[in-house]
């Protein structure tokens, strides 16, 4: 069945429900009204092609059957579609309905009629429909046109392309607008789960707040009752300490007393440390002094030395290393072998070099000449282990002078002498 058949049966067949007597459907009227001077065309004369778009863009649904229940005297029972074609029949004349949405219409878009008429000219007015479609008042721009005096065909039909463009471009918005619905909505329940989380979350947490903000308030408690019983002893300590003055009147001054001999005793304490530092220092000196004897009597013997090289071998560029002995000997053991021909060498037994660099100097060495009276107990056992294995001569001297050098080289033997041997006037440090 066509559009057409389905308006003109509609109302006759249309479910109603009755709220009080019903209205007459239409009136005769004529079959057509001529336009004349700058009047504006009514609902029921424009062609039936406007009605569609006007009805359908104009009038929202629920509006429009809000109406039709009002001129039909009851509630229309029948789908959205019916009740459009419908009205569009009823609006082809002049009748009830027709004169209801016309003025319906002009109520509605009553501003949008005072912008038209100030246009006076159908290209004036084509000009503010082109701007009127990027607006926000895009159905009462097109009530407005379609009703216009100077509104003619050309420009109807430019209009009603128009708007049938623009009702496809409403449908696809709207149907991104559904997408985007569904995806904001999606969104939605997203954030309405992370919101139950974070509020469950906060949730916890404040109740965790509160249990620690209730152990808080007990510590706090606990330390105020400390604190107050810490006072009541110190209360009670102190009246015993006044019971004690008043029993014993000379309680305070054996106090000082004692205070003052505690002083003293640190004093004292001070004083012992002081004198044995001072002492310290005095053995220091001493040994030094010691020390300078001993070198004394060392460069007293040099001037012998020059007798006794007759004795002494010749030791014929040999490597000689002397472990351990006083520093200021040193010098009278360097120019004791280098007399004698050999090449002296040194190492004070671990007392500043590090026994470490000993078995460099014991390798490089053809005689070891080690002072038993200066030396540590690691170096001493490293010179006997090394001169042992290696079966190099060693010559164990107890007394760090020179005369004590001469008698241990004289010992040696001739300088053909290759057997190795262990010599020593003492074999323990």
């Amino acid at each position: 069945m066509c559009d057409k058949e389905i308006s003109n049966n509609i109302f006759s067949r249309l479910p109603i429900e009755s709220s009080g007597p019903s209205a007459p459907l239409a009136l005769p009227v004529p079959a057509s009204v001529s336009q004349q001077g700058s009047r504006r065309r009514r609902l029921w004369e424009m062609p039936s092609q406007a009605l569609c778009p006007v009805i359908g863009v104009c009038l929202p649904m629920p509006l429009l059957r809000r109406r039709l229940a009002k001129v039909l005297g009851g509630l229309a029972m029948a789908g959205d579609y019916e009740l459009h074609c419908g009205a569009i029949n009823d609006c082809n004349r002049r009748s009830p309905i027709a004169e209801l949405l016309q003025k319906e219409l002009d109520q509605r878009y009553a501003p949008a009629l005072r912008l038209s008429a100030q246009h006076k000219s159908t290209e004036a007015l084509a000009r503010w429909w082109a701007a009127a479609q990027h607006g926000n008042d895009v159905p009462g721009a097109l009530w407005a046109t379609l009703t216009h005096a100077r509104c003619d065909t050309a420009l109807q039909e430019l209009v009603l392309r128009g708007i049938h463009m623009l009702q496809h471009q409403v449908g696809s918005a709207e149907r991104a607008d559904l997408v985007r619905i569904d995806t904001l909505q999606e969104e939605n329940r997203v954030l309405g789960r992370e919101l139950a989380q974070a509020q469950s979350r906060n949730t916890r947490l404040t109740q965790e707040r509160a249990i620690e903000m209730e152990r808080l308030q007990a510590d706090n408690l606990r330390m105020r009752a400390e604190l107050v019983g810490r006072d009541t002893l110190l209360a009670g300590l102190r009246e015993e300490m006044q019971a004690l003055e008043a029993a014993v009147p000379g309680l305070r001054h054996r106090q000082e007393q004692s205070e003052h001999i505690r002083v003293q005793l640190a004093r004292i304490h001070e004083l012992e440390r002081s004198l044995l530092i001072a002492q310290q220092q005095q053995q220091r000196e001493r040994r030094r002094a010691e020390d300078a004897l001993q070198a004394l009597a060392a460069a007293s013997s040099v001037t012998t030395l020059a007798d006794a090289e007759q004795a002494l071998p010749e030791l014929k560029e040999r490597s000689v290393l002397c472990v351990g002995g006083r520093q200021s000997v040193v010098p009278v053991y360097r120019q004791l072998i280098e007399r004698t021909g050999g090449r002296f060498l040194h190492h004070d037994g671990g007392d500043e070099d590090a026994v470490g660099k000993l078995d460099a100097s014991l390798a490089a060495a053809d005689l070891v000449i080690c002072q038993t009276g200066c030396i540590s107990h690691d170096a001493y056992w490293r010179v006997k282990d090394h001169c042992k294995r290696h079966g190099k001569r060693c010559v164990f001297v107890d007394k760090p002078s020179a005369s004590s050098l001469e008698r241990a080289l004289g010992g040696l033997g001739g300088p053909g002498n290759e057997e190795p041997a262990l010599t020593a006037s003492r074999t323990k440090p």
